[in-house]
């Protein structure tokens, strides 16, 4: 049975049996507290915790997961992968234990000819958490499943969390003996090699706290409903189906084993390392193509940083597979080909994922020849200083600078000798990750954790917003908190959060900043509202200062916000959508919407795109929008389903999450987005838009910033006044500019050339008198010595080099030349190949002038440079280097 109709049967089975089919949520989590999805209930956790009224009572979905926490074990083993798919079935306050525990069973062992899998119920093992009789008692009495074949376990492995604060509770696996030749009997607590997890069924009732590990967190409570969560990994369900011996080589896997043997010669199941690279290969490259599908692109930082580690682990399994030219393009594609059945905007979007790969892989392969060349100096270094361990900051400069994946780092230092100090490149990215996301989540929240909002919002419901319609209205206060913690009152001079139980406030979101103004309470009090956000769904924070008086809970307040900046955002929104289409229709689908930021008169827009934009299309672009602009197109927003929103063709937003019900916003017959921000009411109102320019922001990724309005006017207008003081100065037309400029650039550019000339000849006529003031040191030529200072570090490399070439006959030579250049010494040694053959290095002597000067340096063997912060022990450091030749001379 083919993947695909493991999935349609899934979903048929629960549909018939009243679930709510919901599609396969983004794989970039909507949630503070995670990457990506790395579970089923993910998309329903909201459900779970009580924040958000589920719409219906049960559903059933096939979700997209990505798990990284074991990447360095994928192809190891053959049970660890980052992708999988997880067929779920959920119930919110419906059915419960029975219930579950019956469906599963009629599914996984009713006929295939009835529409169920047809496993034979004597190779079903069943587990449940050490005290939960009840799920015992359903599976023996109610479904039937001997005493024997019902397994008790512990919290680690029959405790169910998503390893975060949420929801959780016991849970019931289901395990499929695939028989002798998988080990010895005695059902999944004797051998989960043998006795394989399909099947998790969970009996959602708590809320779990902080907490390390599966078995170490606080249980806070019950939820507000007994739910029903279960997860079937479809992947191992196809390999006991498809009667292979595991997921790597079911028909999703398989095919990009093929195509990864076909590229290299490399035969599947000859050999164990080759078997492992070949696996690394199929499991990150059907991760890859989903991340990228869903928007994520490569970067340093966040889900980003996990596409581009897992792009370049597969590319490079692929080089030592013996790949040598690109590869990345035939694997998509066949990627694509075999998951694109069940997920058709694979295919819709191909191109867009191509080109989004095929940049990575061509960045990555000059980024591997330019990082091997500084790992090789950094393990040279380490094993000069007689060291084992390549230092953290080492790595951590390969991979924050040449986006090298720490993996990658391990592997190819253990190819010379030598371990890496994980614990400091993992202390370092640890800082590095808390900065931001400490950035980040203070933005977000505040001082507050989220508790403290859904206590408020369990209290009061959610926040209603008005503000489309109007800018200002009468409200209710029903939340205060100060320093992060609720409180009945604020006054003069806290910072406070206020919650409103209806406002015209718009809180930051869909690339929209959140609004500003004031809250006037009847007593007189004012609180001035510097920013609104939306920490957890439907409730609106008032982040502020009390100026005057004492604001309390309960106060009827008067709402108003800055209308003149709500305005000028609004023209900056619009403008976003009017340039994202025009991005489209001169560039294609593929222009698609990475993010975007909407401030006062100005705006930022990141879009796919593998490489620069011509400046001839970004002025068409530009043009465009503004042609646009004079046609007086109405804005108008409407609220529809999702799916009437995807027929009229409203493009969606990469990475949001939309519910069944959406805001399309149009703009005439140009623009259709589905969007939940202010827009202006026409066209006309905008004024002016004027593109700034374009620059990448990360691989495959560009973005545009642009003026609205006023600003832009401001901005054209400063153009100008530059414009005519340069016509003055130049006595020329504003066309000639670009020209003369040009042509006086020129003459300056040849002007430096002589110059450069005429210094360097100076500097190499000393090189007669060096020579001849060569030192006899146990037979070797020494020329030391200082040269004027100012000398160009270029310069005296030429000079150090043409010294050591004028000296005949064979000699061994070290030549070492010092100067002063900007208040810090400088120094470059070379030595020449009778020397080094008489154990003379360049690189040595480099590191003990340079310390000698109070600095550092290095090179090679035959020429290095090193510097200091002491131009005073000059001398000392000539001495320093005479004697270390004297003493490392054979």
């Amino acid at each position: 049975m083919e993947s695909a109709e493991i999935r349609r049967r899934w979903l048929s089975f629960y549909e018939e049996r009243g679930h709510t089919v919901v599609p396969s949520a983004s794989l970039i989590a909507d949630d503070p507290t995670l990457l990506l999805v790395p579970a089923g209930m993910v998309p329903f956790k909201p459900y779970f915790l009580g924040e958000v009224k589920p719409p219906w009572s049960r559903a059933t979905s096939v979700q997209k997961c990505v798990r990284t926490p074991d990447i360095e074990e994928v192809g190891k083993t053959t049970r660890h992968g980052t992708f999988f798919q997880m067929c779920g079935n959920f119930s919110f306050g419906d059915y419960f234990k029975e219930g579950a525990i019956k469906y599963a069973w009629e599914l996984l062992t009713s006929p295939q000819d009835k529409g169920g899998y047809g496993l034979d119920p004597e190779r079903l093992w069943i587990t449940v958490y050490l005290d939960d009789d009840e799920a015992e008692r359903i599976w023996h009495e109610v479904v039937g499943v001997p005493k024997e074949r019902i397994q008790r376990l512990g919290m680690k492995d029959n405790y169910w969390s998503m390893g975060v604060p949420g929801p959780c509770g016991p849970c019931s696996e289901i395990n499929y003996d695939r028989g002798p030749e998988f080990g010895v009997e005695g059902g999944p607590a004797v051998n989960d090699e043998r006795y394989v997890e399909i099947w998790n069924l969970v009996f959602m009732q708590y809320e779990r706290g902080e907490g390390i590990g599966k078995d170490n967190f606080e249980i806070l409570g019950d939820l507000p409903s007994k739910n029903i969560d279960t997860g079937l990994g479809m992947e191992r369900l196809a390999m006991i189906l498809q009667g292979v011996q595991n997921m790597y080589e079911i028909d999703t896997s398989m095919a990009v084993i093929k195509k990864a043997t076909e590229l290299t010669g490399v035969e599947y199941g000859k050999a164990h390392d080759s078997d492992v690279s070949l696996r690394v290969v199929t499991d990150h490259m059907r991760t890859s193509v989903m991340l990228i599908g869903d928007g994520v692109t490569p970067g340093n930082e966040g889900r980003g940083y996990v596409l581009r580690r897992i792009m370049r682990r597969a590319i490079r399994n692929m080089r030592l597979l013996g790949a040598a030219g690109p590869v990345v393009l035939d694997l998509i594609d066949t990627v694509i080909g075999m998951m694109g059945q069940q997920y058709p905007e694979l295919i819709t979007d191909r191109e867009r994922i191509e080109k989004v790969a095929v940049a990575e892989e061509n960045a990555f392969l000059k980024t591997l020849k330019a990082g091997t060349n500084i790992l090789d100096t950094a393990v040279t270094e380490t094993k000069q200083s007689g060291g084992s361990v390549l230092a953290g900051d080492k790595a951590f400069l390969l991979h924050d600078t040449w986006g090298f994946p720490i993996d990658l780092t391990l592997e190819m230092a253990a190819e010379q000798g030598l371990s890496v100090d994980e614990d400091g490149f993992r202390r370092l990215m640890k800082e590095q990750r808390e900065r931001a996301k400490a950035d980040a989540q203070a933005k977000k929240t505040g001082h507050a954790g989220t508790g403290a909002y859904r206590e408020i919002a369990d209290k009061a419901g959610e926040t209603e917003f008005f503000g489309y319609a109007d800018t200002e209205g009468e409200s209710t206060v029903v939340g205060i908190l100060v320093d992060g913690v609720s409180s009945p009152a604020a006054t003069e001079g806290d910072e406070v959060e206020i919650v409103l139980d209806r406002t015209p406030f718009y809180a930051e979101g869909g690339g929209q900043i959140g609004d500003t103004g004031r809250i006037k309470v009847g007593s007189g009090a004012v609180v001035e509202i510097r920013d609104t956000q939306k920490p957890v769904p439907g409730v609106y924070v008032h982040k502020g200062v009390v100026q005057v008086g004492e604001v309390t809970v309960g106060d009827l307040v008067h709402a108003s916000i800055d209308s003149r900046r709500r305005t000028a955002i609004a023209r900056a929104h619009s403008a976003t959508h009017l340039t994202h289409q025009a991005l489209r229709d001169a560039l294609g689908p593929t222009a698609a919407q990475a993010g975007s930021e909407n401030q006062p008169g100005r705006f930022r827009f990141d879009f796919g795109s593998p490489a620069a934009v011509p400046t001839a299309v970004m002025t068409d672009v530009e043009q465009k929008i503004n042609e646009v602009l004079a046609r007086d197109l109405d804005v108008r927003a409407d609220v529809m389903g999702i799916d009437e929103a995807k027929k009229q063709g409203a493009i969606a937003e990469f990475g949001e999450k939309y519910g069944e019900r959406v805001r399309v916003v149009t703009i005439g017959d140009f623009s259709k987005e589905l969007c939940g921000g202010t827009h202006v009411h026409n066209t006309s109102q905008l004024g002016l838009v004027k593109l700034l320019g374009e620059s990448s922001i990360g691989s495959g990724v560009r973005r545009i910033e642009a003026l609205v309005g006023v600003d832009a006017y401001n901005f054209l207008a400063r153009e100008h006044t530059v414009v005519a003081q340069l016509q003055e100065l130049i006595k020329g037309r504003p066309e000639e500019l670009p020209e003369r400029v040009s042509a006086m650039l020129g003459k300056l550019k040849d002007a430096e050339k002589e110059i450069e000339k005429f210094r360097a000849e100076k500097v190499l006529q000393a090189a007669a008198g060096l020579v001849d003031s060569a030192k006899d040191v146990r037979g070797i030529a020494v020329v030391t010595g200082q040269v004027p200072d100012g000398t160009a570090p270029d310069d005296l490399r030429r000079l150090v080099l043409d010294v050591r070439g004028r000296i005949q006959g064979g000699r061994a030579a070290v030549v070492a030349l010092f100067t002063v250049n900007n208040g810090k010494p400088l120094t470059v040694i070379a030595t020449n190949e009778a020397a080094r053959e008489r154990g003379l290095k360049a690189g040595e002597l480099v590191r003990t002038a340079a310390k000698t000067l109070g600095g550092g340096g290095g090179g090679k063997p035959d020429v290095a440079q090193g510097g200091g912060q002491n131009p005073a022990a000059v001398g000392e450091a000539v001495d320093a280097v005479e004697r270390l030749v004297a003493e490392t001379a054979k």
